[in-house]
């Protein structure tokens, strides 16, 4: 008679063990069985919160609890963001209490409908209600990388003081980009293709100039309007400048010719301004840093074979080491609301429901889903998991938009926190 024992499944009957059973996803409600989140965070200057996927509704919830968690249980005291730099000092006053509760499309149009308007609006009711408030930041270049002008406009006002003779470069730039920019880099990347050579090579040559007179006129810039205000200005222009090279590099991949390497610019301006809004912050300060998963992942980013991108976590554990944690976000439903390029749509892209097929073996779902966990929210501990005789961890695989990333996960991530279900942010108009 043949063996009926069950063959062994070391990942699923270790995820019986560790994983955590959360009560819920009410970014509101108590946090007690969050308590795993300490370890976590335990000697951390940054603790990065990712989602598996844009524009889905359980993932905020999610990192809402998470971030609430970290400022009322962990001192953390700034909120980082994936969203422009230079946009979000606006939106950290408002955040603070500046201006009216539904003001949010004035002072940010991108923050209104991109997706983090539920969480900008949860971070002003918390810093009005709580006893422990946290500042917001951002981190990224202006609209993902498809606009010019949130980050060159606010340094036009201030070379008018400091450096009026620079100012004919920022206009060259300006003009150049108000031509294509909008939306996002998936749209203005094919708009700038479409720009004549000699235009392209203008705007790269004036952003060059300008960060250079910068560096230049630093003690003129200095002695006029303090070191707080160059450095953010120098900051603003380095965001337009990673953004130029950003478009060329988004219209290469877009049209097969490029390489998925050269898409890092963005991934080292994320990692240079968390450690910007570090150094000029108050010594202790703790950030509370909100990506994507494959932003904030340690490792290389790569889908099977093929390389894509060391990300920002990659950046950020090389420099801060073991002070940078990471905890994944990811779900067990059969579906996810993914961006699809839209040509047609201003944004370069429409959000669509995808069908998933079936979490592959060696994956952080598969493994939730075969220890009867995936109708549940839970959060696991991802750092003492599994290992083959050979030392390599078994997890080795996760969902990222409707793709699989291939990683060593406890490489990349610390912890992971799983829900069941994924519903499209409603707040999304495209």
């Amino acid at each position: 008679m043949p063996d009926q024992t069950p063959a062994p499944r070391p990942l699923a009957d270790w995820f019986r063990v560790h994983a955590t059973e959360l009560s819920s996803l009410d970014p509101h409600g108590p946090l007690d069985d969050l308590e795993p989140l300490r370890q976590i965070a335990d000697g951390a200057r940054v603790v990065a919160v990712g989602e598996g996927a844009h524009f889905v509704e359980e993932f905020w919830l999610a990192r809402q609890r998470v971030v609430r968690f970290l400022a009322e249980r962990c001192g953390f005291t700034v909120l980082a963001l994936e969203f422009g730099f230079s946009e979000a000092f606006a939106l950290d006053r408002w955040t603070q209490g500046e201006g009216a509760d539904d003001g949010l499309a004035d002072v940010s149009r991108a923050a209104a409908e991109w997706g983090a308007a539920g969480f900008l609006r949860w971070l002003r009711r918390h810093n009005r209600e709580s006893g422990h408030p946290l500042r917001f930041a951002g981190l990224d270049l202006p609209e993902a990388g498809g606009a010019l002008r949130p980050a060159l406009e606010p340094v036009g006002d201030y070379l008018r003081e400091a450096d009026p003779e620079a100012l004919p470069l920022l206009e060259t730039a300006l003009e150049i980009g108000d031509r294509f920019c909008g939306g996002s880099g998936a749209a203005a990347a094919p708009a700038w293709a479409r720009l004549d050579p000699a235009d392209q090579n203008a705007l790269t040559a004036a952003l060059a100039r300008l960060r250079l007179r910068l560096r230049a006129t630093a003690p003129q810039c200095v002695a006029h309007g303090g070191q707080d205000r160059y450095d953010i200005a120098v900051r603003r222009v380095e965001a337009a400048a990673h953004t130029d090279y950003l478009f060329q590099a988004m219209h290469a991949l877009q049209t097969g010719r490029g390489q998925g390497a050269d898409l890092g610019v963005r991934e080292v301006y994320l990692a240079e301004s968390v450690r910007w809004h570090l150094e000029h912050s108050a010594p202790g300060t703790r950030i509370a840093l909100v990506a994507h998963n494959s932003h904030i992942q340690k490792t290389p980013v790569e889908f099977g074979d093929a390389f894509s991108a060391l990300p920002m976590g990659g950046h950020l554990v090389r420099t801060l080491g073991d002070a940078y944690r990471t905890v994944a976000v990811t779900h067990t439903a059969d579906h996810i609301p993914e961006m699809c390029l839209d040509e047609h749509s201003p944004v370069g892209f429409t959000v669509r429901d995808t069908p998933l097929a079936s979490p592959e073996p060696g994956s952080v779902e598969a493994a939730l889903l075969d220890a009867g966990l995936g109708d549940r929210i839970t959060l696991t501990d991802l750092r003492r998991s599994p290992r083959d005789t050979a030392g390599t961890p078994l997890l080795n695989r996760i969902r990222a938009q409707s793709a699989i990333v291939t990683t060593e996960i406890p490489a990349a991530f610390d912890a992971v926190l799983s829900v069941p279900e994924v519903t499209r942010d409603s707040s999304v108009p495209f």
